[in-house]
Formats: structure tokens, sequence, C-alpha cells
């Protein structure tokens, strides 16, 4: 296995380490986004400014965890504002935020969500 797998796999754990002692109400909610953000492969994950956060060749985007009302997830990769969606909310030059307020709107949302990922990843590869 190379140092770049063994780094990754490290980094994984320590989502899971992360998750294992996170306390928010909304727990199940954010244990469902990350399944249906791990689904993706292209994806790598890591702990960055104290919460989940996900990259392939660019940092992407990461869960906002300090709200007890909500799951946020903020996409802060400038490719971002090229991608149309009705989870997408915010008006920044380089960033848009998605909530969520329970595990229902989730579910519901799931391709849309996938939707929102594989294009991002599409953006981003294209920009290199």
């Amino acid at each position: 296995m190379e140092k770049e797998d063994l780094k990754k796999i490290k980094e994984t754990e320590r989502v899971q380490e992360f998750l294992e002692a996170l306390e928010h109400p909304l727990k199940e909610a954010v244990l469902q986004l990350r399944s249906i953000i791990k689904s993706n492969k292209k994806l790598s994950e890591r702990i960055k400014w104290n919460a989940p956060s996900y990259y392939s060749s660019d940092d992407l985007f990461t869960f906002n965890l300090r709200n007890k009302k909500f799951v946020q997830l903020v996409f802060h990769h400038p490719e971002i504002i090229n991608i149309k969606s009705k989870l997408l909310e915010g008006d920044y030059k380089d960033r848009r935020m998605i909530y969520f307020e329970n595990s229902n709107a989730i579910i519901e949302n799931k391709k849309e969500i996938e939707s929102i990922i594989k294009k991002l990843l599409l953006l981003v590869d294209k920009s290199k």
C-alpha cells in the first residue's frame, strides 16, 4: 500500500472517531449525509476546521456542525457557483451552503446531493 493510501485510511479513521464522539442532536442526519457523500469513491475525507471535510484534487466542502438546529454543508470550492440546484443557498462569489433540518430531508434529496457532488467533481477536474 502506498503512503498516500495509508494517509487517507488514517484520515478516514480520524473522521470516524470524530463522529463517534460527536454530540449533536442531528447526529443521525450527519451520519446519513456522510454515507451519501462517501458513496462517491472520488472523494477523500479528513477533519478540517474541526469537522469532516471532503476533497479530491482540491478541498471541496465541509460540514459546519456548530448550529444544533440543522446540518450544514459549506461548499467552498469556487466552481460551486456554476452549479444550479434548489438545495444550494447563498449568493457568495465563491461558495454555497446546503442546510438540512432532519434525516428525512437528506433522504428525500439524496439524488440531488449526489448530483451536486458529481457535477462539482467534473468542474474541478476540467479546471485543472
